[in-house]
């Protein structure tokens, strides 16, 4: 289940626009009492669930670039300023 399955404005979509999306299914999936039929629904899940990981990890990675980059610059301020 690749994340390539999913249409590309889903992939497109910010992290906040695809939790609330998996949330939708999620309720759609708790209200429906023929679950057999459902299984698209839950294959689509996974998929948006893997999306959802890699976008998160992405984000959190570049957040810890720049959080890093950001402590360089600022130590190296102090550097110059205690010379």
């Amino acid at each position: 289940m690749k994340d390539k399955n999913l249409p590309d404005d889903i992939k497109n979509k910010s992290l906040q626009e695809l939790t609330e999306l998996a949330n939708n299914i999620i309720k759609n999936l708790e209200n429906t009492k023929n679950l057999e039929n459902s299984m698209e629904e839950y294959q689509k899940l996974i998929r948006l669930n893997i999306l959802i990981e890699k976008q998160f990890q992405k984000v959190s990675k570049d957040l810890s670039l720049s959080t890093k980059t950001k402590i360089q610059n600022l130590q190296k301020k102090n550097e110059k300023k205690i010379k």
